[in-house]
């Protein structure tokens, strides 16, 4: 199967991390341009390309193929760390042009008391923390909803966004002042971010008709999602999540692409569950987790810190293919359970002695969940070798089958390993 001039929009499935960079690399080869529609830095995407591996959280991953990439007005711009991640790519022999690489005005930007009101924000919580990356993405979706933000085509006019800092500035300076954390002068902000500002300025751009022309002329045009689903700030595990849009719907406002444009949806998952920081997991299993983690797997590529593993969650999964409108399940480290003799997964949630086949909304449902599992036995080979579906062992492909039956959705495509040619096409 592969993508046929068709405008594909990926997404995860879970609570991020589902292996989606490789999915977009994979996808990549056909694809004319590559967006990014939403979220931060705070996102991470770990990528295996010509044999070298990388870490990208701003840029798409389409440039490590020489396509065209945007950044979408849906995105927060950290122009500090946008600068050091093209600096790192190039120091990696990645060619980075404004023709590559376009950045779209209307990008709100991350300034520096954006990252210390994250941490005021999280202070404010005590044990009920978030678990932020505390790079300042939630402030600026903040500052952007409460349309007190700055975008990137403030900075055209320096004494236009130095008025905007200070007037932003009068109220976040009380709220760090409160928290004992360092207030801001305008100059400051504006210095610490000019020179990144300056450097970045040829990639600004209005992507929309950028977008749009790449799609009345027929080319493939691929949308990069960054995060999970359930980090979704409607449709997650509120309160804790992100603060944007991570479904396929974020894709078309982050960029300006209509959603009748779309001609598939990839959802993105592991073969079993991960996630990072704080939050609701009914099927996390300390067992399992410590299976991954002694063999360095399942740390995070942003924040490092080791990921909250257990068994594949089918709610969750159903419930995303719905929000998303998958068309396709790309299935990704499905070699992680070669070794396990017996599977589970989960297939409702008991709450309250009721069995439901969704995720619920209420908060206090979530720490009464009761995981309904189903058990499976494993395959206990290598699939890491695996270079079709008919190679996969015939009791992973009835673990695949299940995933089918259970979410509503096709198995399209299969990660048995974290090179390029360790994906399956079905």
């Amino acid at each position: 199967m592969t993508l046929f001039r068709m405008n594909t929009i990926i997404c995860g499935l879970q609570w991020g991390d589902e292996g989606k960079g490789k999915i977009v690399d994979f996808l990549t080869e056909e694809a004319d341009l590559v967006v990014r529609g939403q979220g931060g830095n705070n996102a991470g995407h770990t990528v295996i390309a010509k044999g070298k591996k990388y870490v990208l959280h701003l840029i798409p991953s389409g440039i490590l193929w020489d396509k065209q990439c945007v950044i979408g007005n849906g995105v927060v711009m950290d122009p500090v760390g946008l600068c050091r991640e093209i600096e790192s790519l190039e120091a990696e022999g990645v060619s980075i042009t404004p023709e590559k690489l376009l950045i779209s005005d209307r990008a709100h930007v991350v300034l520096p008391y954006h990252r210390e009101l994250d941490a005021a924000r999280e202070m404010s919580l005590g044990d009920k923390k978030i678990g932020t990356t505390k790079r300042g993405i939630g402030p600026t979706y903040a500052d952007k909803a409460n349309r007190i933000g700055l975008r990137l085509a403030d900075f055209r006019d320096p004494e236009k966004a130095k008025e905007l800092i200070s007037i932003r500035l009068e109220e976040a300076n009380r709220t760090l002042a409160y928290f004992d954390l360092p207030t801001f002068e305008t100059e400051a902000v504006f210095s610490e971010v000019e020179k990144s500002i300056e450097r970045l300025r040829p990639h600004f751009a209005n992507v929309i008709p950028v977008v749009h022309s790449s799609w009345k002329k027929g080319e493939t045009v691929l949308f990069e999602g960054a995060q999970g689903t359930f980090l979704d700030i409607d449709f997650g595990t509120y309160p804790f999540v992100t603060s944007s849009n991570t479904t396929s719907g974020g894709a078309c406002t982050g960029s300006g692409m209509p959603p009748h444009a779309i001609d598939r949806v990839v959802g993105v998952c592991k073969a079993y569950t991960t996630r990072v920081g704080s939050g609701p997991f009914p099927a996390q299993n300390d067992e399992i987790a410590e299976f991954f983690h002694s063999r360095g797997m399942e740390f995070g590529a942003t924040t490092g810190r080791p990921r909250r593993c257990g068994w594949l969650d089918t709610v969750l999964i159903r419930y995303a293919v719905m929000v998303n409108g998958v068309t396709d399940l790309a299935i990704t480290i499905l070699d992680g359970l070669d070794e396990r003799e017996t599977l589970k997964i989960c297939v409702g949630y008991n709450i309250n002695g009721e069995i439901h086949e969704f995720p619920p909304a209420e908060r206090d449902h979530w720490d009464n969940i009761v995981p309904v599992y189903q058990e499976m036995p494993g395959w206990q080979e290598s699939t890491t070798e695996c270079r079709s579906y008919d190679d996969l062992p015939e009791r992973a492909r009835d673990y695949l089958a299940r995933i089918e039956e259970l979410t509503g959705a096709p198995v399209s495509y299969v990660g048995v390993g974290p090179d390029r040619e360790q994906t399956i096409i079905r």
